[in-house]
């Protein structure tokens, strides 16, 4: 199994970067897409999620704050999960983390984290 994340960066604050997850290893279709983030010293904190997609296309959920500013989305065919974060904001400055459940987290897999830093 493999999450490989891509797409971190150096980018201004009001800037934007796309973050792509590559999935393999496992069915990907059946699975829940999370990104996550973490600080230097700080736990690991949840970003948002997308479920997994059947005819009536994949819901989203996202923490309070990057409501608004970041995008989830996936492509079952790729098997890759997107984050498309726009008006980039100092304190999204962290390293973020794909991550992979099946129901009930019976499996749980993650990528090895890609750097991002909002900085002028």
């Amino acid at each position: 199994v493999q999450l490989v994340e891509s797409g971190g960066g150096l980018v201004q604050p009001g800037g934007s970067l796309r973050l792509s997850c590559e999935a393999s290893g496992f069915t990907f279709s059946d699975y829940v897409m999370n990104w996550y983030r973490q600080a230097p010293g700080k736990e690991r904190e949840w970003v948002a999620a997308i479920r997994a997609g059947g005819r009536a296309g994949s819901s989203t959920n996202y923490a309070d704050s990057v409501k608004g500013r970041f995008t989830i989305s996936r492509d079952n065919a790729k098997k890759t999960v997107y984050l498309q974060m726009n008006s980039l904001k100092s304190e999204d400055t962290d390293v973020y983390y794909c991550n992979a459940h099946s129901a009930l987290r019976v499996y749980n897999y993650w990528g090895q984290g890609t750097q991002v830093t909002v900085s002028s």
